[in-house]
Order: structure tokens, then C-alpha cells, then sequence
């Protein structure tokens, strides 16, 4: 890999990318909450089912 290249590539997606506005990022976090949530829910009846079945 030429170092040269490599960093051609970070400094093009560097000035492509750019930061979010307020309203993006606020329903990105929701989404994301919403996500770890439902994960953490599952997690916790997997966990209740484990308790009552005596497993």
C-alpha cells in the first residue's frame, strides 16, 4: 500500500463528509435509543423465560 494514496483517500472522504445538522442528529439518536432499547428487552425476556423455566 502507498502511503501516498492512502492518504489521498482519507482527505477525500474528509472534505466530503461534513457534521450533522440539529434535526439529523436528534433522530439519529432516536433511532439509535430505540435500538438499544428493543435490544435490552429482548436481552430481559430471554432472561425472564430463563428464570421461570428453572433453566
Amino acid at each position: 500500500m502507498d502511503i501516498k494514496s492512502t492518504i489521498r483517500k482519507y482527505s477525500r472522504v474528509l472534505q466530503i463528509a461534513r457534521k450533522p445538522g440539529k434535526d439529523e442528529f436528534v433522530s439519529s439518536s432516536k433511532i439509535c435509543a430505540l435500538g438499544i432499547a428493543l435490544i435490552g428487552f429482548v436481552g430481559f425476556v430471554i432472561f425472564l423465560v430463563f428464570i421461570l423455566t428453572g433453566i
